[in-house]
Parts: structure tokens; sequence; C-alpha cells
């Protein structure tokens, strides 16, 4: 009896084991088989309420409002410095910033960028068979080992820094060279029409997906508009289409461009298996007054650490994974979305250590346990500004700038920040001061003294220059010698 008792029950495992075997392969097919197409939309210097879903009224964001209303809305989404390298550096690469040595704003004669040893989310996509696009604004490094096709990306069309950053400036305009255009390593005109940035970039995003999905191959696209950072342009067909003046102009814009990748991907019957994202690099640049965004209610915008130039933001789509109508109100960080991806793609390869950690649990409504006990924020020459755990926010003493009291920019043409003022130590409570009024930092000495002990462990690793502190775990960024007698680039 025992041994008939022993074969009928392997007799009777035999049909769950092969359930079990089929239901694992059929799950490893179809991650292996399907992997979702990405496609990242950056917008440049757009406030936190700027969109119609974040509190815009003067205009409406009707296809951003649909992303929202079809995924998640994210309310408490940072970038790590309030300024364009720094900010793209670390969404590419999952670090802070300055832990790979690139902080502030690089110029068009900038002698450094991104590190060829660093990995970039094309890399990521790269390596695990994604056909991978750039288009639009770069900023990671301006000469050749610096652009997008030598870290990651397989087609590129676009410009290597801001917009802003040519001889019609409006501030020393003699300071700037001829903005180039580059389809690919070809410089295909310079100081083009800038009218026709968005329309460009969006159509060649859609001629990718087209293309990509002819030979079923899995895509991802880094879609980074331009604007609206100054100087603001919009299509002739577009122009007067919010009502609102030319900044309405061209979020709508921006808007309509987001519309026409959803018609597309849904045309193409892949709007299910593709992740859609969409977030801006920082807050509003405030001193170009009518031709800058906002940020209200939050305090400050862009080249401050105050809410209003760190928190921006994000909207993700997935229609598999991500439940409609999700609001997510746990911090996250641009350097979370790498290691998010790493998760998605079940991708197990090592490199370089990176600082954020995946919010799939978060982005999916699985689990809203945040996933990192504290973001830091830093600017300038790496000075660590501000740190953020729960709803706390502790701001160390530093220079910042103002708007307050001083008197606008108007059509283009920026007014003058107050420089002078400084915050000492300050504690908020974000949950009731969104605005970061109210100093408690007497009320509250234990969470100071927490917050503090955080940012000290962090400044051993990455240096503090307000303090002093050298880090012990920063990375040099990509550097260029240039032969002083030919100038050669070596």
């Amino acid at each position: 009896m025992p041994l008939l008792s022993y074969l009928l029950n392997k007799i009777l495992l035999i049909p769950l084991l092969i359930t079990t075997l089929s239901l694992v392969s059929c799950t490893e097919q179809t991650t292996d088989a399907n992997p979702p197409n990405v496609i990242i939309i950056l917008a440049d210097d757009l406030g936190y309420a700027d969109l119609s879903s974040y509190g815009a009224t003067a205009y409406e964001t009707p296809n951003l409002d649909q992303l929202a209303a079809e995924g998640a809305r994210f309310t408490n989404f940072y970038v790590n410095q309030p300024v364009c390298t720094a900010s793209r550096a670390a969404l590419l690469t999952g670090s802070y910033s300055n832990r790979i040595g690139l902080n502030g704003a690089l110029g068009p004669r900038t002698q450094i960028g991104i590190n060829q040893n660093e990995t970039t989310l094309g890399e990521l996509f790269q390596r695990n068979g994604y056909r991978t696009a750039h288009y639009g604004k770069w900023h990671l490094g301006n000469f050749p080992q610096f652009h997008p096709l030598q870290h990651g990306f397989d087609d590129f069309y676009g410009i290597p820094y801001s917009n802003d950053m040519w001889p019609f400036h409006p501030e020393r305009p003699e300071a700037w060279p001829d903005l180039p255009l580059y389809d690919n390593e070809t410089i295909v005109g310079y100081n083009t029409d800038q009218t026709r940035f968005t329309t460009d970039f969006t159509q060649r995003t859609i001629d990718f997906i087209e293309y990509s999905v002819t030979d079923d191959t899995p895509f991802f696209i880094y879609l980074a508009h331009p604007m609206p950072h100054v100087p603001l342009f919009v299509a002739e067909e577009r122009q007067g289409i919010s009502g609102a003046g030319i900044f309405g102009d061209v979020i709508r814009e921006i808007d309509w461009s987001v519309g026409e990748i959803l018609d597309t991907l849904e045309t193409l019957n892949i709007a299910k298996d593709t992740i859609l994202i969409f977030l801006s690099d920082n807050g509003p640049w405030l001193s170009y007054g009518n031709h800058a965004g906002s940020a209200l209610p939050l305090r400050e915008g862009k080249h401050t650490v105050f809410e209003g130039g760190i928190r921006v933001p994000f909207i993700a789509r997935w229609p598999a994974s991500i439940p409609q109508g999700l609001e997510v109100d746990t911090p996250a960080m641009t350097i979370d979305l790498f290691p998010t991806f790493k998760e998605i793609l079940n991708d197990r390869e090592t490199g370089l250590p990176i600082d954020g950690k995946s919010i799939f649990n978060l982005i999916t409504g699985i689990d809203s346990a945040a996933v990192q006990e504290a973001y830091f924020f830093y600017f300038r020459s790496n000075e660590l500004q501000a740190v953020r755990s729960e709803n706390w926010k502790l701001h160390f003493p530093h220079a910042y700038r103002t708007l307050e009291g001083q008197v606008p920019g108007l059509d283009g043409i920026p007014g003058r920040y107050n420089d002078d003022l400084a915050t000492g130590l300050e504690l908020f409570d974000l949950s009731n001061d969104i605005g970061e009024q109210r100093n408690v930092a007497d009320q509250h000495p234990e969470v100071v003294q927490r917050l503090t002990a955080l940012a000290d462990a962090k400044r051993q690793e990455l240096g503090d220059s307000l303090t002093n502190a050298i880090g012990a775990a920063n990375r040099e960024p990509g550097r260029i010698i240039l032969n002083r007698s030919s100038s050669s680039v070596y």
C-alpha cells in the first residue's frame, strides 16, 4: 500500500506540474516576446501648474489630461536639480548628477560631458534588444564624444543644448555661437526656424514608431522638447490656439504633440503595450514673466530648491499595467526611473553604483510605500541645499534668488532677480505647508536632527561645497583635451 500510494500521488502531481510549467513558460514568452515600448516626453522649464490637470486655468491641455485620466498622476515628483544639464543627467542615468560630475547647465564650449563609463537609458534599452531614438534637446555635452549616438541612441535629430544659447539671446548675444541642428552626426542647419521644432520633433518620433512597428522591434524614444524654455516659438498653424498668449500656445502645441503620438499608438494597435511618460526638467523660469509658466502654490521656480524649482508634473500611462486615474502622492524622483525600467526589462546586468530605486509598485498602484528614505537636492557647485524625508523638508543655509519685490520680465526680455537673499536652517511640513512659508524647525528638533544626519551621510558620499565636504563616491565627467597648437579634440 505505501508504494501504491506513492505512485498515485506522483501521478496526481503530473498534471499540476505540467500546468505550472506551462504558466511559467507562457509568462516568460510573453515578457520576452512582447516587451513594452517606452516613450519619455520631457518638457523644458514647464512648471508644476502649467497643465490643466495640475491647476492651469488660462488654457486647456486635453491630451495630457487624457493621459493622466488613463494612467498615473504623481503629485510629489521631483528632479534632482532645478536646471537643465543636471536634471537630464539624473533622468538618463539614475544617479544624482553631482555623483557623475554634471552640475548646472553646460555651455556650447564647455569641455566636459557625460562620461562613456556611465550607462544611460538608451544603452539599457539597446542591450535589451530595443531600437532607440532621441529627438529634441540633449544638453549632456556638445563635443562629438558626448552626443546621443555615443550613449545608446540609434537615431538623433535635435539640438545639443538649450535653444536660447544662440546669437539672438536678449542678453549678451555676442557670447553665443550659432545654434546647430543635428541629424545624427550631420549638422543640417544653424539658427534654424524654431517655430518648427515641436512639429518636426513630433513627426520624427511618429516616423520612428511606424518604422519600428514594421519589423516588430520594441522601441525606446526620448523626446525632449526644447520648450517652453525661452525663446518661445509655435508653428504658424497653431498660433493663437490657446487664447492665452504665446506661452499658452506653446503649451497647447506640446499638448498637440502628445495627442499626435497617442493617436499613432492607437492606430498601430500598440497603445496597450506602450509606456508613455510625460514630465518636466525643472520648474518655470520666472524672470521671463509672461513668457514663463507657474508653479503655484509652490514657492519660487527654476534655479532654486524650493518646491517650485524641483517639483514637476509627472504622468505615466501603460494600459497593460497602470490603473486608470491612479493618483500617487508618495515622493519619487527622476533617478528612480532607470532602476524601474531595469525591473520591467528584468535586466540583471550590473554597472556603476546609482542612486535610484525602482518605483514600479508606485507606478502600477501595487503599493504606496516610499522607496527612498530621503531625497537630496543640490544646486550650484555641488551645494547640498535641502533634503526631503516623508512630509518633512529641511533647507540648509544657502543663498537663493527670488523675484519677490522685483519687476518680472515681459515679452521675452527677462526681469532681474534679487540674488541677495539667504535661507537659514529651515524645516517645512509639506503636508500642510506646500508653499514653504512656516519654518517649524524650533518645534521639531528631533526631525531636524534626523534629516541632518541623513544629509551628513550623503555629504560623506557625494560631498557638499556648502560645508566643504569631499565626497568619497563622486565620479568624473567625460572630458576633452584641446591641443593648444591645433585646437583639435582628443
